[in-house]
């Protein structure tokens, strides 16, 4: 995946970078990947000369965002019947911060809530959406969702990995 960021040095608006943003992968979860693009953790203040700002965790805090793509893995993908389960989180805990912690441990796999509202589009594949209760929506190519911080999770029911664009927003629960 290619991003081009743009900034501004002495007022004028030049490339500052454009290159690969590489998967972040895991044998936890057999065929997905994050991109993490872009995120902040504090207000953005303008002009920027689009250097990176800095970001602690997958998930941003109230004053932050994250930008990036997901893909799902099949349901159906399993993990190495010799993986070593202890090694494995600890790997996806240092590549991805913060985003065990937000798992459910008592509900479903993959059943998790944040203090965000993610906004997201479907650019490859099929997914489903799990809410609470098992409620359900089926989304396709070109479909777009509003997850306003509320208790869900993710499952891909078919053969094909499916990749979401998305937008977190840190949002503050009361």
């Amino acid at each position: 995946m290619r991003c081009v960021v743009t900034g501004q040095v002495g007022g004028k608006a030049v490339i500052v970078s454009d290159g690969d943003v590489e998967p972040k992968t895991s044998p936890l979860m057999p065929g997905t990947a994050f991109h993490q693009v872009w995120g902040t953790d504090e207000v953005v203040s303008l002009p920027s000369d689009g250097v990176m700002p800095a970001w602690s965790s997958y998930f941003p805090p109230a004053t932050g965002f994250r930008f990036g793509f997901f893909t799902l893995g099949p349901d159906s993908a399993a993990m190495s019947a010799d993986l070593d389960i202890g090694a494995a989180v600890a790997e996806f805990q240092a590549k991805l911060p913060g985003l065990t912690d937000a798992m459910d441990p008592d509900g479903p796999p993959g059943m998790h809530t944040t203090d965000t509202v993610d906004y997201g589009i479907v650019v490859s594949g099929d997914v489903w959406l799990e809410l609470d209760d098992g409620a359900e929506v089926e989304l396709h190519v070109g479909d777009c969702y509003v997850q306003n911080g509320t208790r869900h999770a993710w499952h891909n029911r078919t053969d094909r990995p499916v990749t979401m664009a998305i937008a977190l927003v840190g949002a503050r629960r009361a």
